[in-house]
């Protein structure tokens, strides 16, 4: 009896080898770089258009897969620039266009934020997705499946060892 081929589907274990590519072929992200990654597949750990994408793909397949804006991070909002007074900052704070921090709210929630301007008296902080408003380009390569245990399907992301 021949063994049926494990392929991507919900509540398995997906190691994915992947570059990541802008529009004009700028490298953003690989795992030549870091490491492969490793997700439960309808979990939600990557985004859900790329997930849908690998869906059927077996272990050695390789896909090209291109993401709108709107699929990937989404497009550029005006309304997620805020202004603030340059004395909220510290003084020793490397106030630079592209430096990236976290604003944090009164319960303590953190966001997020680029410096995107830097004038006389205030600062402008950028909180869209660094990638908001790109086309991505995704080469992918299924490494590894397994089904997930019952353990990594409750705490909602694979374990190691």
């Amino acid at each position: 009896m021949l063994q049926e081929r494990l392929t991507v589907q919900d509540n398995m274990v997906v190691t994915l080898a992947y570059t990541l590519r802008l529009k004009d072929g700028r490298v953003v992200e690989s795992s030549e770089e870091s490491e492969p990654i490793t997700f439960i597949q309808g979990a939600g750990e990557i985004l859900p258009a790329l997930e849908e994408a690998l869906y059927g793909m077996a272990v050695g397949e390789e896909k090209e897969v291109w993401l709108a804006p709107e699929d990937a991070y989404g497009p550029r909002r005006a309304d997620a620039y805020q202004v603030v007074p340059r004395s909220e900052f510290p003084e020793d704070f490397p106030l630079a266009p592209g430096v990236g921090l976290y604003v944090y709210t009164e319960t303590g929630e953190a966001f997020p934020a680029y410096i995107a301007e830097v004038g006389p008296d205030t600062v402008t902080l950028d909180f869209n997705h660094p990638l908001a408003g790109e086309e991505l380009h995704f080469t992918v390569k299924i490494l590894a499946l397994r089904p997930a245990t019952p353990e990594e399907l409750e705490h909602g992301h694979p374990h190691e060892g």
